[in-house]
């Protein structure tokens, strides 16, 4: 490979390390909020939607800009096999054990392709992109982050494919999916600005910020060691939200039939979505459908069966009294 890059000079950057603490921060409100959520504190669904679904993205997108960057920051010279491998093998075996504490879990919603599944896999992929230049590297990553916007493919609703890209209206179930489109994207944007920032040596600017930024330390302690605090943070929040449930568990029959009644009214009367959101109540609970519903753990064959006795109860509820 060509050592026309510029090596960095030695030592820790502190505000990538900064920075990487704000964003294990930002991951773990989002994670306590969605903690909350899976039993049934807050609006169910709330995490999928609106501001909270785009804080999501977002905080995924600021990890794999700063694994790019950290990448062109550790091997922008050369590969460092032994260090590559070592990290690489950890983020491999922290996917693994997300997969599998997933799959007991939350069976039917288990991370299949999440952030570190992705962070390992652009680890490898990004390594070809080291050596192109800056603006090439930025126009791919612009490139990937756009496609999923244009592009609409079959067969994208399956785990087997789903990891690749948001090419299916329609995507299978999971805790945390970060598909390779548009989110490698990111980590090409990241590899294109940290090959700006050693090329024109603003890695000495930013380290020369070190000593003013001493007393954010212990923040840039937990940057530092993002992947372990990542592995314990939700298995610590949500055990913790578990046994407060044992103590003082949410109404969910309240919390269902207050959203149930919200979004009927928008389209019918009162009368109507009492008996409507009563039906739907009664026959998910005799399903055995209502918790599973709740806590955003409804597979693909249990959400048709969810939507079947929707639909057959907003028949029922149109019927006149007495039929």
């Amino acid at each position: 490979m060509s050592d026309s890059v510029k090596p960095p000079s030695r030592g820790r950057i502190e505000i990538v390390d900064l920075a990487r603490a704000v964003a294990i921060a930002a991951m773990t409100i989002y994670h306590f909020t969605w903690d909350l959520e899976h039993f049934s504190y807050v609006q169910e669904g709330l995490t999928a939607q609106g501001g909270w679904r785009i804080f999501a993205r977002c905080i995924a997108s600021s990890f794999l800009f700063l694994v790019g960057f950290s990448l062109v920051l550790a091997h922008g010279k050369r590969i460092r096999w032994r260090k590559y491998a070592i990290r690489l093998g950890q983020i491999v075996a922290g996917a693994l054990a997300v997969t599998i504490a997933t799959l007991f879990a939350t069976p039917n919603s288990f991370v299949f392709f999440g952030i570190l599944h992705h962070i390992a896999l652009a680890s490898l992929v990004g390594l070809a992109f080291l050596r192109l230049p800056a603006w090439l590297t930025a126009l791919a990553g612009i490139l990937v982050v756009a496609a999923p916007s244009f592009v609409s493919l079959p067969g994208f609703d399956s785990r087997w494919l789903a990891w690749l890209g948001w090419f299916s209206e329609t995507m299978p179930l999971s805790n945390d999916l970060v598909p390779i489109f548009p989110f490698f994207g990111a980590v090409l944007i990241g590899i294109a600005a940290g090959r700006i920032a050693v090329d024109r040596d603003f890695v000495a600017v930013m380290r020369g910020w070190n000593d003013r930024l001493k007393r954010l330390s212990p923040l840039a302690f937990a940057g530092r060691h993002a992947l372990i605090i990542y592995l314990l943070h939700q298995p610590l929040l949500f055990g913790l939200v578990a046994l407060f449930s044992l103590v003082a568990p949410a109404d969910r029959d309240a919390i269902f039939r207050g959203d149930c009644t919200k979004a009927c009214l928008a389209t019918q009367d009162a009368a109507f979505c009492e008996r409507y959101c009563g039906c739907a109540e009664r026959r998910l609970k005799e399903e055995s459908l209502f918790d599973m519903l709740m806590e955003n753990d409804a597979g693909p064959g249990e959400m048709t069966r969810i939507r079947e006795i929707t639909t057959s109860c907003s028949f029922d509820a149109a019927r006149p009294a007495g039929e």
